[in-house]
């Protein structure tokens, strides 16, 4: 009697732990299931937020472009691309406008300009801002005088790539921050290969022609005004540009913001733009993306910033995995890329010298 007992009580927790276990899958499936409705409704849904976001975000990153592939053919790729782009002012930068000052002349007109304008004890060179927005954090770097601005290569132009931070020991500068995007037929980051034009110190150190990187020139002259700017390598050079690449999109021009449609087209992850004032002082901004703080920016919010703190003309730089500060020689920011403390090779860098 025992053992028919016993038997009972085993076929009994048998059938008990085969419905539990039953009832556990069919809870899984119907997540599964929830998961993949709530997915698929957000990515062709009505919503078209989303589906843009994706897409241009995926779409200007090397290594990433999959994830809108994976998702969407290549007719609604084009057609969300097409249909966020920044317009930019069709004029070039009046350099007259800008009027070199002695910071400590300057009345700051509100806070945002105190934030600029009321200098670190100590520190006459720059000063470092905390920004934030919607969904991003990051840094703006206000530079007193725009003569110690200048750009930084790798050693390496042509054959490999160098860090902000190694860039940064080499010139021995006090803040560095990226430049110019870069060619990367391999799509291995190799960083040593600028997209346009490279002027250093009057001369033409790199010149790619076949590049198409939106925007144009973007450079100091001697007189120290920033420039932004349609014109050929030999153009910039009658001017007087003393350090410049080329890259893009501007984001403002003689104090009037570009037209953004939608996201820009560039979407949003980890971003970095250089601006001037009309007072002379320079703005370096870089924002942290793909991080849990900070999911990035996009050409909206760049434009906003630089906008709240002066700029009177300002270009996006190079941004995604490129993106970051280096501050006296020490990254500062949370960069994204494999490489070490997540820096990546790049071909240029601007740079805070003495």
């Amino acid at each position: 009697m025992k053992k028919q007992k016993t038997k009972k009580i085993k076929v009994k927790d048998k059938i008990l732990s085969r419905i539990k276990a039953k009832r556990i899958f069919l809870m899984f499936v119907s997540i599964c299931i929830v998961l993949l409705s709530t997915g698929l409704f957000l990515l062709y849904g009505p919503w078209s937020y989303i589906r843009e976001t994706l897409i241009t975000t995926a779409m200007t990153t090397m290594s990433h472009q999959y994830l809108a592939k994976w998702f969407y053919d290549e007719e609604t790729i084009q057609e969300v691309l097409n249909n966020q782009k920044v317009i930019e002012p069709e004029e070039d930068t009046d350099p007259d406008q800008i009027e070199v000052k002695d910071p400590n002349e300057v009345v700051c007109k509100d806070e945002y300009d105190c934030q600029v304008l009321e200098k670190d004890p100590g520190n006459d060179l720059y000063k470092i801002i905390p920004v934030s927005g919607s969904g991003y954090k990051g840094y703006l770097v206000a530079v007193y005088d725009p003569s110690k601005v200048k750009i930084a290569t790798t050693k390496y132009l042509g054959k490999r790539g160098q860090s902000t931070k190694v860039m940064a020991q080499e010139y021995d500068a006090h803040i560095a921050i990226n430049a110019s995007g870069f060619y990367d037929p391999d799509w291995n980051s190799n960083g040593s290969t600028p997209h346009g034009t490279v002027i250093q110190n009057g001369k033409v150190v790199w010149d790619y022609e076949d590049a198409n990187v939106g925007g144009g020139f973007v450079g100091f002259t001697y007189e120290n005004k920033l420039v932004l700017g349609r014109m050929t390598k030999q153009q910039a050079l009658d001017m007087g540009m003393r350090d410049a690449i080329e890259f893009g999109p501007f984001l403002i021009v003689n104090g009037e913001p570009s037209f953004v449609k939608g996201n820009g087209g560039w979407g949003i992850a980890p971003r970095t733009a250089i601006g001037q004032r009309q007072d002379g002082i320079v703005l370096m901004l870089v924002i942290d993306g793909r991080r849990t703080h900070s999911i990035g920016a996009d050409m909206v919010d760049l434009t906003e910033i630089m906008m709240r703190y002066g700029a009177y003309n300002a270009a996006n730089m190079d941004g995604g995995s490129s993106s970051s500060l280096i501050v006296e020689k020490q990254v500062y920011n949370n960069p994204v890329a494999g490489g070490e403390e997540g820096l990546r090779n790049i071909p240029t860098a601007w740079i805070v010298t003495d």
